[in-house]
């Protein structure tokens, strides 16, 4: 990584870390070094099914997924993932068992890595550390929330719709069959409802 992408992505995360939580300079600037930034590559992946996941990625440029695998080697997306998200496995991190599904990025991808380990130990000692972590659980358990209702009470244009609101026009960087697979449905509906939406 170069000089100058090492800047622009410190940059980047400085700037996500204080959308989150009210943090000083000297908060984050005695932090920052503890990062690891790392470009992905498409189609690389962050971690994969059964690992032991011990670091939150912060995706600071690109786009990603979460997907399972089913035993018959069906993939299914769990989430898609932009800028300002992360990629992690919660119950890795707490009880320490294999990841069940794995995180691929999408498009290239510049991500800031952290172990949990130092992430905790950030949130026991400043209180703007503690404000974070609470507000990306906050925000984890606010999106899982809203992924449940919208496959529960929404039909399939209606999610893409949703899906639409919430990526806008980062939503034409994203694959087609990645967001069908999101969506839960077929890549040939997804072709029907944007159609039918005069998006084609």
């Amino acid at each position: 990584m170069s000089n100058k992408d090492s800047f622009e992505n410190k940059a980047r995360l400085l700037h996500f870390l204080r959308g989150v939580a009210p943090f000083d300079e000297r908060e984050v600037t005695a932090c920052i070094d503890v990062f690891e930034f790392k470009t992905y590559q498409p189609k690389s992946h962050i971690f994969v099914s059964q690992d032991i996941v011990k670091d939150v990625h912060f995706l600071l440029f690109g786009f990603g997924r979460y997907y399972y695998i089913d035993i018959d080697g069906k993939e299914f997306n769990k989430s898609l993932v932009k800028p300002g998200g992360a990629f992690t496995s919660i119950g890795s991190l707490i009880a320490h068992s294999p990841s069940p599904f794995s995180a691929q990025a999408l498009s290239e991808c510049e991500i800031a890595s952290i172990s949990y380990q130092d992430l905790i130990r950030f949130a026991e000692q400043n209180s703007q550390w503690s404000t974070f972590v609470r507000r990306l659980y906050e925000r984890l358990a606010l999106k899982k929330e809203r992924r449940e209702a919208s496959l529960l009470l929404l039909d399939a244009q209606q999610r893409y719709e949703q899906f639409l609101d919430e990526f806008g026009k980062d939503s034409e960087l994203i694959a087609l069959n990645q967001i069908a697979m999101y969506l839960g449905i077929t890549d040939v509906s997804l072709s029907r409802i944007r159609k039918k939406m005069g998006l084609t």
